[in-house]
């Protein structure tokens, strides 16, 4: 009965620990947004360059015809923490950066996609979310 009465006291515990919990805490969402099977590469100067949680974002301005640039925003898929082991700070990468980003682009066709690795071009150090292949592909996804 002492065993009955203990299971019940912490499953009760866990209950509300988890109910009194911050949504952020618990909630995630899902890259299905991405499509994982493509990666393109765009090749622009950083506008600006958030380390925040849950996900760090890259906007990129990526030139097109007729001296426009169209906006893009690139997810690191990982929060500031994580990027801190891979190596990455707050000061990575800066606006005014040229760069060369490989994205899995946004399904719908928007200007967004989930970072592969990112070239500084005048540096020439990758950046990535995770660990590079031999041929410098990252070896997987975040």
């Amino acid at each position: 009965m002492k065993q009955f009465a203990r299971s019940v006291f912490v499953s009760g515990a866990f209950v509300l620990a988890l109910a009194s919990a911050p949504a952020g805490a618990i909630a995630h969402h899902s890259f299905a947004m991405y499509d994982q099977t493509r990666i393109i590469t765009l090749s622009g100067t950083v506008k600006d360059f958030q380390w925040t949680n849950p996900h760090s974002v890259i906007w990129v301005l990526v030139p097109v015809a007729g001296g426009q640039a169209d906006l893009w925003t690139v997810e690191l898929g990982t929060s500031p923490g994580n990027l801190n082991r891979m190596g990455w700070s707050k000061h990575s990468i800066s606006p005014g950066d040229k760069v060369a980003v490989d994205v899995n682009p946004l399904r719908d066709g928007r200007h967004g996609g989930s970072l592969k690795k990112v070239l500084l071009v005048d540096s020439g150090k990758v950046l990535t979310v995770g660990p590079l292949g031999p041929l410098g592909q990252p070896l997987s996804a975040p």
